[in-house]
């Protein structure tokens, strides 16, 4: 009788461990706000890539466009406003990087908090996007299968915003994000971040 009663507490006590390690390793979502932001190490030698911000509306001939002009044109989808005009015609920064990566050609999206991201495979371009204002950037790393050194794509422009790195990709090749937050003052990264699965360079699974 004492026999079953200790194996029945040794389940139940093995269960609620199994519970809480589940709970404490999932991973923070998007719209969690931290805690207090934890700094991840990051190889000094990593190459830090200001994106730019793309004009809004504006349709954008990507390498397979440019080939064949009687097919399809590419563009980016509006997410904002269009930018308020300025002395001299130009648009505002902020309002040009108000546009967002078109859902049908950007792969592998992945968001944590403040941060989304994905790999346009067409053009090789890396979009970053800061969601929340927090005196913070977004950034998205971007690794390799075939060993190139690590890239992060980091978004300067202010929250609510899109910013793109052109970058050129082996064909053939997989690459891999992982979004996080970045403090430039500081020059140091932090969490909550998360990784994407891994993404073909020529867009097919």
């Amino acid at each position: 009788m004492r026999e079953n009663w200790r194996s029945k507490l040794s389940v139940l006590a093995g269960a609620s461990a199994l519970a809480l390690s589940a709970v404490t390793a999932t991973p923070a979502l998007a719209d969690d706000a931290p805690v207090s932001p934890q700094e991840v190490q990051m190889p000094a030698d990593v190459k830090i890539v200001e994106g730019g911000a793309t004009d809004p509306g504006a349709a954008v001939l990507f390498p397979a466009d440019q080939e064949d002009q009687a097919g399809p044109v590419e563009s980016v989808d509006p997410a904002g406003p269009v930018g308020t005009p300025v002395p001299g015609g130009q648009v505002e920064a902020v309002g040009a990087a108000k546009a967002s990566p078109s859902s049908s050609t950007c792969l592998g999206s992945t968001a944590a908090y403040g941060v989304s991201g994905c790999f346009q495979h067409n053009g090789d371009i890396v979009w970053a996007g800061d969601t929340k204002k927090d005196g913070m950037s977004a950034a998205v790393g971007v690794y390799t299968d075939y060993g190139r050194a690590e890239e992060v794509c980091v978004n300067k422009l202010g929250a609510d915003t899109w910013a793109t790195c052109n970058k050129d990709y082996r064909e053939g090749g997989d690459v891999r994000l992982r979004v996080l937050r970045y403090d430039g003052d500081t020059g140091k990264f932090y969490q909550p971040e998360t990784w994407s699965g891994w993404i073909p360079v020529d867009g097919k699974y």
